[in-house]
């Protein structure tokens, strides 16, 4: 297969985006499609390795386009056309334009337009009718060969003389709405003989998702975070030194989620036909990772609370997508993993790890509920969307999917149940009664879940560690199971990719506690603690006391860490704490000869 194999007709609706790099591309002069510091921001080079640019050769969608055809084959040419509506809009409204029919994967195969994915444009002949309202592959296409962009007064001469498209400014390749038509997937549902049930089902809202959320008045659009400006005046054609530099810069990454589809593809580029540059890829995956790691989501691990013989942690997380996280696709996940640790590194409690498969320790491929707190090994969050077919049951069959059986994936800030979008984009199970859950003091909208961890300490009593990760997984072994059960040449291929791939999932977000202490332990008289003032004052004398004769007191800080503090013995049962600490959290670990507790004592500032 070869991206660019023929010529277009001049004629044509659409150039294959090979026809765009001679100016768009690399200036091997470096005068053109460079920042100041003159690096290379070609948009080209960014596109190719992108996932638009690599839409129609993805070889997990196409897979799934022939699970979708060979599970229901009496709709298996309406599939296919709907499905390369957006993985292949070129080539697919060329077909619908010259009434040549359904536009399928054997169409596609033999087409450059179809095969340049979402090629430059695909995107830049995008015109304004109905943007925003306009779902499912439904695109407005511009048939008078005009390439909007978002600059005043464009060169207009090289583009008609060479490629006869006219370059024209326009506000709307800038605004969320522009993104509406393949970021809103609505399919029409079929029971499991194939039949229309009349129903319909969401399985894709990103575009809704970003409309219930606080950045369409921040007017902050998706374009935002998926084509990052830069403030440097850029000159966008090669070979023409006058033109003056634009700014602010789009860079044409197109960022998102998946690196793990870009890196099988970079891995298998040969046997997939596929002729990108490493480089290129390289460079793709490392705006994907900058998304995950700073754009995505917050962790924060808080300090141990004691009780009884277990100990409690609180894991608060905080979206920081323009939409629901995860978004899109409907096998993708995130799950915390949380993991409680001896002094030396032996595990205490574990729940989230994942095996080498890539599958959940302890999961079983059902409906995991959505959790407040979690005390159980055999209990994970995983914050996901698991559709559900007309009997109720789990399915990845997209076209059999009927309801949402779960989906508290992370809403972003501003997100409520009260916005008109909400039909489309709604919480699904425990999450909607969860009250930490998208809510600070009882207000939708944070954009935020509180985790508890409460574990059993079965007597332990030394120190121990805590860690806590958000693993982000796009294609998790079980979404697969299903379409196991099929032979063709895409499923073949795609499930031989995946099976000799690395599915580990990718880290989001982490936090740690090292060396804190636990002085719990079980079968032993518990005695009261009482410790004033607390609050304290930084400077001020700090006193305890304990029904039980006092044999050790120790000061450690919030990290663990102990604290060399200035102790005087009243008594037996008493002890003052000469103040030489500063502002933070404590923990004051006392031992008798009968049992151990612990008190938090905060110091404030004068």
């Amino acid at each position: 297969m070869e991206l660019h194999s023929r010529e277009v007709d001049p004629n044509a609706l659409f150039l294959t985006s090979l026809r765009c790099k001679g100016c768009h591309g690399l200036d091997p002069m470096g005068l053109a499609n460079v920042n100041l510091a003159g690096e290379d921001v070609n948009l080209f080079d960014d596109w190719e390795a992108s996932m638009m640019g690599l839409a129609g050769v993805d070889p997990l969608w196409r897979a799934k386009v022939r699970h979708e055809a060979l599970t229901n084959p009496g709709h298996s040419e309406e599939l296919q056309n709907l499905c390369t509506s957006c993985h292949a809009p070129m080539g697919h409204f060329t077909a619908f334009y010259r009434n040549e029919g359904h536009y399928t994967l054997e169409d596609l195969e033999q087409d450059s337009l179809g095969l340049s994915g979402v090629g430059c444009l695909g995107c830049h002949s995008i015109g304004f009718d109905g943007l925003g309202s306009r779902f499912t592959g439904d695109i407005p296409f511009d048939t008078t060969r005009v390439a909007y962009g978002p600059f005043f007064g464009p060169f207009v001469g090289p583009m008609q003389l060479y490629v006869n498209f006219t370059p024209a400014y326009s506000p709307h390749v800038s605004e969320g709405r522009f993104c509406s038509p393949c970021h809103t997937l609505i399919s029409n549902t079929v029971d499991l003989e194939g039949n229309e049930t009349g129903g319909t089902f969401v399985e894709q809202a990103t575009y809704h998702e970003w409309l219930n959320s606080a950045y369409p008045l921040q007017e902050t659009p998706c374009q935002s975070c998926h084509m990052p400006k830069i403030e440097d005046p850029v000159k966008i054609a090669v070979g023409y030194t006058a033109l003056q530099g634009r700014s602010p810069f789009n860079l044409h990454s197109f960022a998102g989620s998946n690196s793990y589809m870009v890196n099988l593809i970079k891995e298998n580029k040969e046997l997939l036909g596929i002729e990108v540059s490493d480089a290129n890829f390289d460079s793709s995956l490392a705006a994907i990772t900058r998304m995950l790691r700073f754009q995505t989501l917050d962790v924060e691990l808080s300090a141990p609370t004691f009780e009884d013989d277990s100990v409690s942690f609180e894991v608060l997380l905080t979206n920081k997508a323009g939409h629901k996280f995860p978004s899109g696709y409907p096998a993708r996940r995130a799950v915390v993993e949380f993991v409680l640790t001896d002094f030396n590194g032996d595990t205490l409690f574990k729940s989230g790890t994942f095996g080498s498969d890539g599958e959940i320790v302890n999961y079983n491929g059902g409906v995991e509920p959505h959790y407040d707190v979690i005390n159980s090994e055999n209990q994970v969050q995983i914050y996901e969307m698991v559709m559900g077919d007309v009997n109720g049951d789990i399915t990845t069959v997209l076209e059999r999917s009927a309801t949402h059986l779960k989906d508290n994936r992370f809403p972003p800030v501003g997100f409520t149940t009260l916005h008109s979008t909400y039909d489309t984009v709604k919480i699904v199970g425990n999450a909607e009664t969860d009250p930490d859950f998208n809510k600070l003091g009882g207000v939708e909208g944070s954009g935020k879940d509180i985790l508890h961890y409460k574990v059993a300490l079965n007597g332990y009593s030394g120190q121990f560690k805590a860690f806590v990760r958000v693993n982000y997984q796009a294609v998790p072994p079980s979404w697969l199971n299903e379409m196991r059960a099929f032979d063709a040449p895409e499923i073949n291929t795609f499930l031989n990719l995946y099976d000799n791939s690395d599915n580990s999932p990718v880290v989001v977000a982490a936090d740690s506690l090292t060396e804190l202490i636990s002085p719990l332990s079980i079968n032993k008289p518990a005695f009261t603690l009482n410790l004033y003032p607390n609050p304290a004052i930084s400077g001020d004398n700090v006193f305890i006391s304990s029904d039980l004769p006092i044999d050790q007191l120790k000061v450690y800080s919030i990290d663990g860490k102990e604290i060399k503090a200035n102790l005087n013995f009243i008594n037996s049962r008493k002890v003052k704490i000469k103040s030489s600490l500063s502002s933070g959290v404590y923990f004051i670990v006392v031992h008798s000869k009968e049992s151990s507790s612990i008190i938090k004592l905060i110091i404030n500032n004068p």
